[in-house]
């Protein structure tokens, strides 16, 4: 029967705190995931159409020769064929699933890797380019930059999301081994009181016996035979 009760009482105990828990998830969702609802290909798409155009727009006959331009139409060429392959699968896959990393990071990293390859071909073109070309690959640069961080700040709350929600499941699991612990734990047992033992009655003393008196008579003496 206590047991039972012990059991009743964690339950009860466990369920409030899910409802506890289920009340705070939409404060923590509007403080964390849903304080960015953009979408990883809106916070990118618009900086990668600038970078598409800007590297399409480059006319290497216009440059100095030299094995700066060569390297420059490489690179050019890796830039389009990662716009064109590479990022539109992942930006759909992030999209689908804007609140996991899994799916975020692998955008982040093909993204910041097309941003070092533009800075080498910007690099170039500030050798050898001519100032036209410069100035709208050095603006989509600076684009991609910007669109970078805000995706950087993206990944951070998702992040941050996630290990609120891990921690909130670390607290469901401990709560809830501590009721099992405690259904599982026998009731206390209760000793029985010891019986006080019986009062002893106190001896009495024993009445004082009398010394004669001095003033008695003394005996007769006995005549002599």
């Amino acid at each position: 029967m206590q047991i039972s009760h012990v059991i009743l009482i964690a339950g009860l105990s466990f369920s409030s705190y899910l409802e506890c828990s289920a009340q705070a998830a939409p404060a923590v969702a509007a403080a964390g995931v849903t304080a960015s609802t953009s979408a990883p290909s809106a916070l990118l798409q618009p900086s990668l159409d600038a970078v598409l155009q800007a590297v399409t727009a480059v006319n290497l006959e216009k440059w100095k020769r030299g094995t700066v331009r060569d390297e420059t139409g490489g690179h050019i060429t890796a830039i389009e064929h990662d716009l064109q392959g590479n990022l539109p699968p992942l930006l759909q896959a992030a999209d689908a699933n804007s609140g996991a990393l899994t799916k975020v990071l692998p955008v982040t990293r093909n993204a910041e890797a097309l941003y070092d390859v533009l800075v080498s071909v910007v690099e170039a073109a500030r050798v050898a380019g001519p100032a036209d070309q410069v100035a709208q690959l050095e603006q989509a640069l600076s684009g991609l930059g910007t669109a970078l961080r805000s995706l950087d700040d993206r990944v951070q709350e998702i992040a941050s999301a996630q290990e609120l929600e891990t921690s909130g499941l670390r607290k469901s699991v401990a709560t809830l081994n501590a009721a099992r612990i405690a259904a599982a734990a026998p009731p206390p047992q209760i000793k029985p009181c010891p019986t006080p033992a019986p009062a002893r009655k106190p001896r009495r003393k024993p009445a004082p016996t009398t010394p004669p008196s001095s003033n008695a008579a003394p005996a007769p003496a006995k005549p002599a035979s």
